[in-house]
């Protein structure tokens, strides 16, 4: 008889523990994790989590020096979704597996000095490690962030307070949400800018004349948005990056 080796000591996977939940909406929530193994990574990167052998990644909005992995979650019921029934179930001190080794090529660039980091509701999340980590990190000066980001309704933007506080900090932010759903009664306080997000981005910058020179255009959130913004873009002459994970189910 062979004896089984468990997968996690096969080092295939590893685990972490929730030690934190917050719930923004009845679909959106945040999950902050400890991961029993370091899990070092860079600012955009994503973890691949899973639950009873089910695993998708996610983006992760914490800095590589924070201790624990702060990732954005938003529920895809079911027979859409297979990872975020699960993980909506679950609550602190319970675990979920973790791949060893983060992923993914859709980094800070620091080869650029305009940054316009363009998401739509859990796509903010990798923008949010890169200003994190910038801005602990010495910044070297010179260096301008535009986030746009797009949402349906007023409150499933998950970090508006904290980029809204860095912006109020840090001349070299700037912030721009917008609703794509102005005339719902949930979005009955809204003043902001009014669209889906990829609408806006070519007239904001050019309103704004940010220059074609030393910009990168980044993208991340509904796969959606991403093509028709990589459209587009395609003859501006902004250089383009875009998040490639995103799962339609997830």
């Amino acid at each position: 008889m062979t004896q089984q080796t468990d997968p996690i000591l096969k080092g295939r996977f590893s685990s972490a523990t929730i030690t934190r939940r917050v719930d923004l909406t009845d679909e959106l929530f945040k999950l902050w994790l400890a991961p029993a193994d370091r899990f070092p990574f860079k600012p955009g990167q994503y973890c691949t989590i899973g639950v009873d052998g089910i695993e998708r990644p996610y983006s992760i909005a914490s800095a590589p020096s924070e201790d624990e992995i702060e990732l954005f979650v938003e529920y895809i019921p079911l027979p859409y979704g297979e990872l975020t029934p699960l993980l909506h179930e679950l609550k602190v001190g319970d675990t979920v597996t973790i791949r060893p080794r983060a992923k993914g090529l859709f980094v800070f660039n620091p080869e650029y000095k305009n940054h316009v980091m363009v998401s739509t509701v859990t796509g903010v999340t990798p923008f949010v490690s890169m200003l994190r980590t910038y801005l602990e990190n010495s910044p070297r000066g010179g260096d301008r962030f535009y986030l746009l980001e797009g949402a349906s309704y007023l409150d499933e933007f998950g970090y508006d307070e904290e980029i809204l506080a860095l912006e109020k900090l840090h001349p070299e932010i700037t912030f721009v949400p917008s609703v794509s759903r102005p005339d719902d009664p949930r979005n009955s306080s809204w003043t902001g800018a009014k669209g889906r997000i990829n609408n806006l981005v070519l007239d904001y910058l050019s309103d704004t004349d940010i220059p074609t020179k030393d910009t990168l255009v980044y993208a991340c959130g509904h796969p959606g948005m991403i093509e028709d913004l990589r459209e587009k873009l395609a003859d501006t002459g902004y250089a383009y990056t875009e998040e490639r994970f995103w799962k339609d189910d997830e």
